[in-house]
């Protein structure tokens, strides 16, 4: 036998209140006050009974369309970035309890077009989480002008921005210093993009910056550019060596870049750490299970995701962000991919 569909007046019912108070609390209309243990009381109900609103009543009546895009600024690493699956279950758990949905969406740039036109411009979202912000994005900076709700993944540096950023400021630096401090001075990297991607430009400065605090520099035949993919990380990893065989060290741009280091490496029949020392980025779930297991800089993608849909739910409310530039230190994990050099 088939169920019946719940009704709001199933809801009322069993909460003790009006249909009216039902329809205000579930709506999250502000067209009455409702007091606090009320409008617990009738979540709570509503839950239990697994009652849904009509959301395509709702989007004719307010304008609301209860979803919100998580927009990937580069397409080729939803296929083989690791951190974005974790980063998608942070923000999925937050807009599931508070009864949205989330549209996943890659950024498409045209000359003549605004990328996020058919985004905001249609109604298709309420909202909007940006992974990856570029600082040179124009249309980007329109939009946060525009006070339209949207929260960085990243940071741009927009005095009206809310964003969400775990620099690598911390970690890096430390990871370094491990590396310094275990004799290595010829010292190569394979960002996780091609040059003109923020984080992984930004990551790279920040790598030569504290090997030069140490009196070490990179030479620029000793970086070779990965493509997001563990493939391209083999593939830089084999030019790397081609081109400077006498280094003891690779930072990778992080761990799937890292993936593709050590398989190189393998392929070149050099051992890890014995011959070169390898350090990764993000501290993905396989890290600390790779032979050899992975010395990293650690980043909570799942934290990040949850804090910026959070934030967004404030800015869809109404309400004031307490932290509009929430930072999270990154933190360095030594494991047994790197050792002193020979």
């Amino acid at each position: 036998m088939t169920r019946s569909r719940v009704t709001s007046h199933d809801v009322a019912r069993a909460a003790g209140v009006s249909r009216t108070t039902v329809s205000i609390v579930l709506n999250r209309s502000n067209s009455a006050v409702i007091g606090d243990d009320t409008r617990k009381r009738v979540e709570a109900v509503a839950a239990d009974l697994g009652y849904r609103p009509n959301s395509a009543a709702r989007m004719l009546k307010n304008g609301i369309t209860e979803t919100v895009g998580l927009v990937v600024t580069e397409s080729r690493s939803l296929s083989v970035d690791g951190y974005i699956p974790l980063l998608f279950n942070g923000v999925g758990s937050v807009l599931r309890r508070k009864g949205y949905h989330l549209l996943l969406e890659t950024l498409s740039r045209t000359r003549s077009k605004n990328p996020y036109t058919d985004l905001v411009e249609s109604r298709r979202i309420d909202g909007l989480l940006l992974l990856s912000p570029r600082k040179d994005d124009a249309n980007l900076i329109e939009l946060i002008e525009s006070d339209f709700p949207i929260v960085l993944l990243g940071s741009i540096g927009h005095p009206k921005e809310i964003s969400v950023d775990t620099p690598s400021t911390e970690g890096l630096r430390d990871a370094v210093a491990h590396i310094v401090a275990l004799g290595h001075r010829k010292i190569g990297s394979i960002p996780f993009s091609p040059p003109g991607f923020s984080a992984a430009d930004m990551r790279l400065a920040e790598l030569r910056g504290f090997l030069a605090d140490c009196f070490i520099s990179i030479p620029d035949d000793a970086i070779v550019f990965g493509d997001f993919s563990a493939e391209s990380g083999f593939k830089a990893t084999l030019a790397l060596m081609a081109a400077r065989p006498d280094t003891t060290a690779i930072f990778a741009g992080n761990d799937t870049i890292a993936l593709g280091v050590l398989g190189a490496l393998a392929h070149l029949g050099l051992s890890v750490p014995g011959d070169v020392s390898v350090v990764g980025f993000d501290d993905l779930p396989f890290a600390g299970y790779v032979p050899p297991a992975l010395t990293t800089v650690r980043v909570d993608a799942t934290h990040q995701g949850r804090c910026a849909a959070e934030a967004l739910m404030l800015r869809l409310k109404g309400k004031a962000v307490p932290e509009p530039r929430q930072k999270f230190k990154s933190v360095f994990v030594p494991r047994v991919s790197t050792s002193p050099v020979r």
